[in-house]
């Protein structure tokens, strides 16, 4: 296992420059006979931008946190609807660490978690200063300075949702020491987090697509940008600036639901009307085509034998999710794969539990069509995008603000926007009767419209319902915030505190 100092010496010192020169060449590769010296330093930068995209789906460089196992422990397994999964022997001690609360400080999960956020956050550093010492201004230069924002704000809102208080670097690191620092308030993160979004926000453009279509799917928008400042009021309660954001998306007339839930998960869905941003699929040369790879898809997938090998079979369905569904909701075929049931989809039959398979429930939202593992030559879903913020996340944002904030337009607000996600499940409209009724009804919404997408722990624990859903399971208030990695510990010398209680 790589240190915290190996890592940060590596990451400063050779990937950086790697994408830089990288970046260069391809810019170069466009313009070759009129470029400027402007024209290459912002090839420079772009090149360090496209880098930073590359990383969060690199397993080796962040990709592990943004979507592999860890992140999958951390944001799924330790909510009440997600359990590890796989078969029982298969990584039994994340059963016991995330599924039953027994934290602890150094197990690679949350290691390379804390690792791989603070390496995509050492990468939008690079590339900020870079544009900084060029005294880079150009529009496309201002556009990567806030795609580089929004990762850095993106990976910090991980962090302080997981850790709580934790180290503030917002400068690029050129000596390991450097990186020795101290955890500083919830409020200070959230400072940097609140001036890096409103920055992306005003350089992101609204749109890539042109006359044919879309330039870059999965490139950042400041639509994107306002979805993620509008969640993390959300946590802080700033209701009004949170419904004000959401009210901008919706208005915009950019999105819209898809008319099939299930649809929206799958490989015919991706980059479609309700996505806002979803970390695309790339596998590269290193796993021997060019064929993409999402871990997304491959550590979710049915854990079985020869066809029915889809994955490793982790983050599967409780059966208290199963079991909470009410009738005739449509979410509950398009997230929950039945062992020894008929798929609902491609005319399969997924084999039986428990003399097959080791699982009775899986995850649909990441099963995939026969006919595209066919063309691919590939049973395990590699090539799955993961969804990291999507049209209904938003919906259901701004009704959960409209209701807080109150008054009769908003209810009416409120009640029409779940009114809207409930449709598209299939299920009846809601009248508004009073606040705490909808609060109540938006928080079932998020839950099965959400389910095992990385939110329903994060939303238990800021809404105050984490003791009462996940105390039998054996949380306790602390178990809100993860211990601090004991390798940073260490490898800060006294300078960084363990969180309270550990």
């Amino acid at each position: 296992m790589r240190t915290i100092k190996q890592f940060m010496w590596v990451l400063i010192l050779g990937i950086s420059a790697i994408l830089m020169f990288s970046g260069c060449k391809k810019f170069l590769d466009r313009k070759p006979l009129e470029a400027t010296l402007a024209d290459l330093n912002q090839g420079g930068l772009e090149g360090q931008i496209y880098g930073l995209y590359g990383a969060i789906r690199n397993g080796d460089v962040a990709g592990q946190a943004f979507g592999g196992i860890p992140w999958m422990a951390l944001h799924n397994f330790r909510s009440d609807d997600s359990e590890k999964g796989s078969s029982p022997a298969d990584g039994a001690d994340w059963e016991v660490i995330h599924d039953n609360f027994q934290y602890v400080k150094d197990h690679w999960s949350a290691t390379i978690y804390w690792d791989q956020h603070y390496t995509l956050i050492a990468l939008a550093n690079t590339a900020l200063q870079t544009a900084d010492s060029l005294k880079l201004t150009d529009p496309a230069s201002l556009v990567n300075i806030g795609e580089a924002k929004f990762f850095r704000a993106l990976a910090y809102f991980d962090l302080v949702r997981v850790y709580g208080q934790v180290p503030k670097i917002d400068f690029r690191v050129y000596n390991p020491n450097e990186a020795r620092k101290p955890k500083v308030s919830e409020s200070e993160i959230y400072t940097l987090i609140d001036a890096d979004l409103q920055a992306a926000i005003a350089a992101l453009p609204p749109t890539w697509s042109t006359g044919s279509g879309n330039r870059f799917p999965g490139r950042l928008t400041n639509f994107a940008a306002k979805a993620l400042r509008a969640k993390t009021l959300l946590y802080r309660q700033r209701w009004a600036e949170a419904l004000a954001l959401c009210n901008d998306i919706i208005g915009s007339t950019r999105y819209s639901l898809t008319d099939d839930y299930f649809k929206a998960f799958s490989i015919e869905g991706e980059n479609n009307s309700e996505s806002i941003f979803e970390i695309q699929a790339d596998q590269g040369t290193k796993y021997g085509n060019q064929e993409p790879f999402s871990w997304t898809g491959i550590c979710q997938g049915v854990r079985g034998s020869a066809d029915w090998d889809l994955g490793w079979g982790w983050n599967a369905p409780t059966a208290t999710l199963v079991n909470a569904y009410a009738p005739g909701d449509k979410r509950k075929d398009g997230t929950i794969l039945f062992s020894g049931q008929p798929d609902g989809v491609y005319g399969r039959t997924v084999p039986a539990f428990p003399a097959v398979v080791p699982r009775a429930y899986w995850n649909k939202k990441v099963y995939p069509n026969p006919a595209t593992q066919a063309a691919k030559g590939q049973r395990q879903a590699g090539w799955y995008n993961h969804k990291v913020i999507r049209y209904a996340d938003v919906l259901l944002m701004a009704a959960e603000a409209a209701n807080e904030v109150g008054g009769a337009a908003n209810q009416t607000l409120a009640t029409n926007l779940v009114n809207q996600i409930r449709l598209r499940a299939g299920l009846g409209s809601l009248t508004f009767t009073t606040q705490a009724a909808m609060r109540t009804a938006i928080q079932n919404e998020r839950r099965f419209e959400m389910a095992l997408d990385g939110e329903r722990f994060f939303d238990l624990v800021r809404w105050g319902l984490a003791p009462t859903v996940l105390g039998p399971l054996g949380y306790q208030n602390r178990n809100r915030y993860y211990p601090i990695p004991q390798a940073a510990i260490d490898f800060a010398n006294g300078v960084l505190i363990q969180n309270p209680e550990y």
